[in-house]
């Protein structure tokens, strides 16, 4: 299951309380003071992990806790250090403050962490010739976790319009795939490799539907997952299926990303005819170059036609974007 939204509580470990602590021994007059710093207590460390892809952990776990610091003793020993809790997440997840909506950090690379509570300061000895003070508690916070695909390429088109075939045919990505609308309900994520070994991340995102922008149908749900992408392919149905109209598609989808903000309309597009297999395909696709002044490479997600020369030219825009 994908699960790309999470809400958790993060809570960091209690400082440890200072010893008071005097020794006095049968050459001393009076009493040494000699109570140890309680142990700092522990922080809560978010870290991002490029092995895992969803959010689907913290729909069963949402508390998560630091170690206390440990308490200061006699004859001057510090407490020690309480143990961080390291909480693993997807590479491209936002961590925001639940209460404010202020993100507080966008995690974007494996491997990249930062401490989003710290626990409280140890308390202080009698040793220092001062009264033993108890430890601080440690910080602690709501959090709202958005996952945002981390993709190359991302393949836009209505329900049914072959995104799911075509991901299928040109990487090992293994989606639903069904001549219905809405098949495909979260985003899959795939790597096709090309020459020299080389290789690009391509995302499925799920249908879209007219007033998408504005939460219908699938909506922001997964609109959100195209501000990574470098390269859009918009794949329009050129047969007609379920009596589409391809100039019309065309039209709204962009019109969608236009709605939707980001600067999504103005990625680098490129706009591909699918299903050239179906006869209906060739007539629509005369009308389409007459309408839409662009240039458009013709493919079949079914059988294969075209879908190399379609890896090859994501692959030199990829290349020209760097």
């Amino acid at each position: 299951m994908f699960v790309d939204t999470a809400k958790i509580e993060v809570k960091a470990g209690h400082g440890g309380d200072g010893c008071s602590s005097l020794y006095k021994d049968r050459y001393s007059r009076y009493p040494v003071m000699n109570g140890g710093p309680g142990g700092n207590g522990g922080d809560v460390v978010i870290r991002a992990n490029e092995n895992i892809h969803t959010l689907l952990d913290f729909q069963y776990r949402r508390h998560f806790k630091a170690d206390k610091g440990e308490n200061g003793s006699s004859n001057n020993k510090n407490g020690k250090t309480g143990k961080n809790c390291v909480i693993e997440v997807p590479c491209g997840t936002v961590i925001k403050d639940f209460d404010t909506g202020r993100v507080l950090r966008d995690l974007t690379s494996s491997e990249e962490s930062f401490i989003v509570v710290k626990g409280g300061h140890g308390g202080r000895g009698n040793a220092c010739k001062k009264p033993a003070t108890p430890g601080e508690p440690g910080e602690e916070r709501l959090l709202s976790l958005e996952l945002k695909l981390i993709a190359d390429c991302g393949l836009l088109g209505f329900p049914n319009a072959g995104k799911s075939s075509l991901i299928s045919f040109i990487s090992k990505a293994k989606p639903k795939i069904a001549a219905y609308p809405f098949t495909t309900l979260e985003p899959v994520l795939g790597i096709v490799e090309y020459k020299d070994g080389r290789h690009f991340k391509i995302a499925d995102i799920p249908g879209l539907i007219e007033g998408a922008h504005e939460g219908k149908g699938l909506g922001h749900k997964f609109l959100k997952h195209i501000d990574r992408t470098k390269v859009l392919v918009h794949i329009v149905d050129m047969a007609g299926v379920d009596t589409r109209d391809p100039v019309e598609d065309y039209k709204i989808l962009n019109n969608e990303l236009k709605q939707y903000g980001a600067s999504a309309e103005k990625k680098p597009q490129i706009l591909v005819a699918n299903k050239m297999d179906l006869p209906e395909a060739e007539k629509n696709l005369k009308k389409f170059k007459e309408k839409i002044k662009r240039d458009i490479m013709p493919i079949s997600a079914k059988t294969g036609e075209g879908t190399k020369e379609l890896v090859d030219l994501i692959a030199k825009k990829l290349e020209e974007i760097g």
